[in-house]
């Protein structure tokens, strides 16, 4: 059987590929269960600092796979299994890029929204580009599951909007909404993602993985409490060993221990 997704790690860059194009990159049984291994394999890498979501064909990732769905309860069809992997994606102490140049619908753009920074090509150049869609509806069930990660991530009014129509819309509204991060040209698609990933290696590991914490905890309900537990995470990341070589690596004018050497 051949593997449908495939990971590779050079210069601290893990990338992570769906390579499933007979099937549009549906999140089928052997999809999902490869993309959580190699996800566990990367994020278990002391050498890995970024992690980059790719996929290979036209399409980024159709959703689930209908094939398998029909006629299975939802034990059966991976609704679930897939929030494990939303959840090992959304709590990630590595930074995590999603690359798309193709279509996402449903679980596929439940994977977009689930990554830290997405980046995603407008048409041209002969391409369709990035779209997106959340086409529960319009067969029949909820875009439930997904909800959970890109909920946070739009604007309210364009929530309601997109997952009760199942409209289809493009890279440039996806980035005016909160979807993702940037809409480029298709040609500027890899600059842009290496740019992220560059800027990402900067950051200390221990800090981002702690700034990813904090930036998806829940505050405290008191304003002074709140101040308190930030005082703590600050003063800790101060005293820190990283903390302290960065702060070095500032004074001497060098690059930190953590950044990628080449």
């Amino acid at each position: 059987m051949s593997e449908l997704v495939h990971l590779a790690v050079e210069a601290g860059r893990a990338t992570i590929t769906l390579d499933s194009p007979a099937n549009r990159n549906a999140l089928s049984a052997q999809l999902r269960r490869e993309l959580r291994e190699h996800l566990d394999a990367a994020l278990g890498d002391d050498a890995v600092r970024v992690v980059v979501l790719t996929h290979t064909g036209s399409v980024f990732c159709s959703g689930m796979d209908l094939r398998e769905s029909r006629g299975a309860g939802a034990g059966d069809q991976g609704v679930h299994e897939f929030p494990g992997i939303l959840q090992t994606l959304w709590h990630s102490p590595k930074p995590v890029i999603a690359r798309i140049a193709g279509p996402a619908r449903a679980g596929g753009v439940g994977l977009v929204a689930a990554c830290d920074i997405a980046v995603a090509a407008r048409a041209g150049d002969g391409t369709r580009g990035a779209t997106f869609a959340f086409s529960e509806v319009r067969i029949g069930v909820v875009p439930a599951v997904i909800s959970v990660t890109v909920v946070p991530r739009l604007l309210p009014r364009a929530a309601e909007e997109l997952m009760l129509t199942g409209e289809i819309f493009d890279a440039d509204r996806a980035a005016a909404i909160g979807l993702v991060n940037r809409a480029v040209d298709p040609a500027a698609l890899d600059t842009e993602v290496d740019r992220f990933t560059d800027m990402l290696a900067q950051g200390g590991p221990k800090a981002l993985a702690a700034t990813k914490a904090m930036l998806r905890r829940t505050p405290a309900a008191d304003m002074a409490d709140d101040f308190d537990a930030m005082l703590r995470l600050s003063a800790e990341f101060f005293a820190s060993e990283e903390g302290q070589e960065g702060m070095a690596a500032f004074a001497e004018k060098r690059a930190p221990s953590w950044v990628p050497k080449g």
